[in-house]
């Protein structure tokens, strides 16, 4: 049975994916992960803050040797869109060069965070560069990107729970809500 999360979701909030259904898309990602990377001892970077959640339940299905780290960024700020301008707010810790690694996103819309650490990482010089998300919005993508592997493509909706925030705020809900 699922828990109850009623007292923190407002009116106007609708479930678009289920705690159940995310878990078991992370599985999958998590095992093909794990098939692509076996004997590479992968890092995994998640993207602050809200990649945070997705990472942890993502790693946790992953049966290989494996390091994490993260980095944040900002191209928000508290605003529901994006200003199109990306900052670091917290580098990497580790060194990629030579590594095989995976940066794990929450969302992606625009596509200009990833594009942006995609610069940002290559010069780095790492063996090899995949990108992860939870959740795509192809129909807002503008940047020419690859994500290598998306949990949910979306429609143009405003999307809180499971590490997706409102103004910082509803990023522990568990199911993925759309925001009317």
């Amino acid at each position: 049975m699922e828990k109850s999360e009623s007292k923190l979701v407002p009116a106007g909030y609708t479930v678009l994916i289920s705690e159940a259904e995310i878990e078991k898309r992370t599985r999958e990602i998590g095992k093909q992960i794990e098939q692509d990377f076996k004997d590479k001892n992968p890092i995994l970077i998640g993207v602050l803050n809200g990649g945070f959640i997705f990472l942890a339940d993502l790693i946790r299905h992953i049966e290989i040797d494996l390091e994490i780290d993260f980095i944040r960024i900002s191209s928000y700020g508290d605003q529901r869109r994006s200003s199109g301008h990306v900052k670091v707010l917290k580098p990497l810790s580790a060194d990629i060069a030579g590594r095989n690694v995976v940066v794990v996103e929450d969302i992606v819309d625009s596509g200009l965070s990833v594009k942006f650490l995609n610069e940002m990482m290559t010069a780095f010089n790492p063996q090899q560069l995949k990108f992860a998300t939870l959740l795509h919005k192809p129909s807002k993508t503008v940047a020419d990107i690859r994500m290598d592997y998306v949990g949910f493509e979306i429609e143009d909706k405003y999307v809180v729970g499971y590490g997706l925030d409102d103004k910082q705020f509803k990023r522990n809900l568990r199911n993925i809500y759309v925001v009317s």
